[in-house]
């Protein structure tokens, strides 16, 4: 992908992902949702009996067929609950970002103040989000102290995006309606002074051109990262490269973040702008991945990607390492005092030790 000799940055993971919510106004033909089922979905469902296929929502649960999940997940709310799991988390294993995910963290009607919430106990704050209820929000987020969002992009047409909704949602309007929704998201986010990404993942040759117009339309204010699609591998990885080489960019930094399957490499553009080449290292557990069926470059695609926490339907705050293996998440209570906390942080120290010896010129930072 364009890579030449270029320095190495090390960031110790110090992440834990939150899903705060499950609602979501897209129906992607690939979604994951963070390894648990589709909660309007499966209301009636008895856990071991929960569905991905699409249904009143048109939603999708990808891994749900053998994930072995075992719980809806609630919306998390602000308050005492939630600031002891987060207490929980950052006790067990070194916590300094908290990264909302869902669903779609926008929709949730308290965001701001879990933001608050999360940025008064001493956390930077980040989400992912589509985009489709940003402008409502991101601005109130950024004053309770939102650092960072980053929008995933999933067409910059209205075609493009209704080619990839469940057909009760592919819709040309409807997904003019999320582009146009995603672009006041990017304006509101910019104008209140939070840090604005935007992930496009690059199947293959075709979508090249797509590629070029999001960096053209976005990129002069939003940091565009290209990921790798992990289901055509080869022909993604060819397609980034042709992109960046038809940008003229240039690889300035190679980043890792040890302790998880995340590396990234930034690139400069002739005019000066930056675009990043994102791809996932084959990177396990060395003790909870060992023994797995789904241990393998087919089943197991993003790798340890890190600690995700979730709340049950009627239940407690959970602790899950894998979206393919939701079978083995555990309550916070549980996590705090298990070897697979000690593991996960035992891992990171090694992670960054290792790279630091194999890169011996590297730069580490803390920091995002």
């Amino acid at each position: 992908m364009l890579l030449h000799k270029v320095p190495v940055e090390i960031r110790p993971d110090d992440t834990g992902r939150v899903k705060i919510d499950d609602d979501c106004g897209l129906a992607c033909v690939f979604c994951h949702n963070e390894g648990t089922p589709v909660t309007a979905d499966n209301r009636d469902a008895q856990p071991g009996q929960y569905t991905g296929t699409p249904g009143k929502t048109g939603r999708v649960s990808i891994y749900l067929a053998d994930n072995g999940a075992r719980f809806l997940a609630a919306r998390i709310e602000p308050g005492p609950d939630f600031a002891l799991a987060l207490a929980g988390l950052r006790g067990s294993i070194r916590t300094r970002e908290i990264h909302f995910t869902g669903g779609e963290p926008t929709l949730h009607p308290r965001l701001t103040a879990l933001v608050r919430q999360v940025r008064d106990m001493g956390f930077t704050v980040g989400l992912t989000s589509n985009g489709e209820n940003g402008a409502a929000v991101l601005e109130e987020c950024a004053q309770a102290g939102l650092d960072r969002i980053n929008l995933s992009v999933f067409g910059t047409t209205a075609t493009e995006l209704a080619a990839v909704q469940a057909p009760r949602f592919a819709s040309v309007s409807l997904a003019e309606k999320k582009i146009a929704a995603l672009e006041a998201s990017i304006e509101t986010g910019l104008r209140s002074g939070v840090k604005v990404s935007a992930n496009l993942v690059v199947s293959d040759h075709t979508q090249i051109p797509r590629a070029l117009r999001i960096v053209q339309r976005y990129g002069h204010d939003v940091t565009v990262r290209f990921l790798v699609n992990l289901e055509t591998e080869d022909a993604s990885r060819q397609a980034i490269h042709e992109t960046l080489a038809a940008l003229d960019a240039v690889p300035v930094r190679h980043i890792i973040t040890a302790g998880t399957s995340d590396e990234r490499t930034r690139y400069r553009l002739p005019d000066g702008r930056t675009v990043y080449a994102k791809n996932i290292r084959p990177v396990r557990l060395p003790d909870t991945c060992a023994g797995c069926t789904f241990n393998n470059p087919r089943d197991c695609q993003e790798g340890y990607y890190g600690v995700r926490m979730y709340r049950a339907k009627g239940g407690p705050f959970m602790i899950g390492v894998c979206i393919r293996r939701m079978d083995i998440c555990m309550s916070v209570g549980e996590f705090v005092m298990s070897q697979r906390a000690r593991e996960v942080q035992a891992f990171r120290d090694d992670e960054t030790a290792r790279l630091a010896a194999l890169h011996p010129q590297q730069v580490t930072t803390s920091h995002r």
